[in-house]
């Protein structure tokens, strides 16, 4: 709000609306009924008309039990302004031009008929509330320039069209303000549901980013532990040193798993609060061959990579790692090779192995792939996958180095 001032922009509520808003969206779900404000305005019509009786005497017919009536019907049609409001309008509107054509004061009648044609407006009857006000500025051209003398007061005589004119200034006047407010509504409304549409995007936005994060953290370090305890039971009779080995490679990969997974839930936890540790990069890479090591995979790593914005180095990690556990799930190969190259605009990660596939979901069919392609897509980049014309499978990244393209 200060920054706003220091700009000196619209404030808040002009642009969002103002806080009763909801409020007043929530009336239009279940209407209530308006009460304290339909008392309010019909008590002020009551007593406002009697002051301006006491300032036209002479000149207007004097306020009778009838006139009081028809100040009481005007101001409590009001009462079903929400629910119905083209028949309040047009009500409003009748009762008004009852009371004008009967002589009485001009006053603070025109007042319910004013907030009926705002309410009418406002709930989108604008041809209602248009032909209620028309009606009535028809009828008190009639009645003031024609009708006259034959209704009360005696001896009146016909209005001036100055008069006529200030009526009918003031019925647009009235209909034009609450356009207005219409569309200014309409606006709220339309702005509040793109905001409301846009936290919903956010939130499954973060949801597949926490999904995918989950997926390739337990993917590959179940893949290990899998082919490691495998291996510790092959091996617990006739080398327990080796099964000892592989245990305890077991056991820090679970505690690796087991961290990462803590540090993903932690931002679910606490929104917005920085990471207790770094998200991991292509720096880790050494990681990533000595996991796969563990597993019975030798990798050979090619090239270095470039500096990476952070959004871009834990994309490029991930689907290296995935690519490396689609080898260890997938195929017969217990060799693979990383080679990383980059120019000026892109990164290039390419991982091959040399099959053959195990299973019909060679080189991953299921999420895996999945994944990294919309990692992929979300930097403005692509993944190729699929089966080398010499046998076994390749799969190939290409990732924009810039952060704009991969925001």
């Amino acid at each position: 709000m200060d920054e706003q001032r220091a700009r000196g922009g619209p404030p808040q509520w002009w642009r969002h609306g103002p806080p009763w808003w909801d409020r007043w969206g929530e009336g239009e779900r279940a209407p209530r009924w308006p009460w304290r404000s339909t008392v309010a305005v019909t008590v002020f019509v009551l007593v406002g008309s009697t002051f301006a009786a006491h300032g036209q005497e002479g000149e207007r017919a004097a306020l009778d039990p009838f006139a009081r009536v028809l100040l009481v019907v005007a101001g409590g049609l009001l009462l079903w302004r929400k629910r119905y409001p083209v028949a309040v309008v047009f009500g409003t509107a009748g009762a008004a031009l009852l009371y004008l054509g009967a002589g009485y004061p001009y006053g603070p009648v025109l007042l319910t008929v004013a907030l009926a044609c705002f309410s009418a407006i406002v709930a989108g009857h604008r041809w209602a509330a248009w032909a209620a006000m028309g009606t009535l500025w028809a009828g008190h051209v009639l009645v003031a320039h024609w009708l006259y003398q034959w209704l009360p007061p005696s001896g009146d005589s016909a209005a001036s069209w100055g008069e006529e004119i200030v009526v009918a200034t003031w019925v647009v006047a009235i209909a034009a303000v609450s356009e207005l407010f219409r569309v200014r509504r309409e606006q709220w409304v339309r702005e509040r549901a793109e905001r409301a549409e846009a936290a919903r995007r956010r939130a499954d936005e973060e949801r597949l980013r926490i999904a995918q994060e989950l997926h390739d953290v337990l993917a590959h370090s179940i893949s290990v532990i899998n082919v490691q305890a495998g291996v510790g039971l092959a091996l617990l009779d006739s080398d327990p040193e080796q099964a000892r080995t592989a245990l305890t490679t077991i056991k820090d990969q679970s505690k690796e798993a087991l961290g990462e997974v803590r540090q993903v839930l932690d931002t679910l936890r606490a929104p917005g609060a920085a990471p207790r540790a770094p998200a991991p990069g292509l720096d880790r890479l050494s990681e990533l061959v000595e996991q796969a090591a563990s597993a019975g995979l030798t990798v050979e790593v090619e090239g270095e990579p470039p500096r990476l914005p952070p959004g871009t180095d834990l994309a490029a990690f991930r689907i290296v790692q995935e690519a490396l556990t689609n080898v260890v799930r997938h195929s017969g190969s217990r060799h693979a090779r990383v080679r990383l190259a980059h120019d000026a605009d892109v990164l290039r990660l390419r991982v091959d192995d040399d099959g053959p596939a195990t299973g019909a979901d060679a080189g991953g069919g299921g999420n895996g792939l999945v994944g990294m392609r919309e990692r992929a897509a979300a930097l403005g980049g692509t993944i190729e996958a699929g089966p080398r014309p010499d046998g076994g499978f390749r799969v190939l990244a290409v990732l924009p180095l810039t952060a704009s393209a991969g925001t």
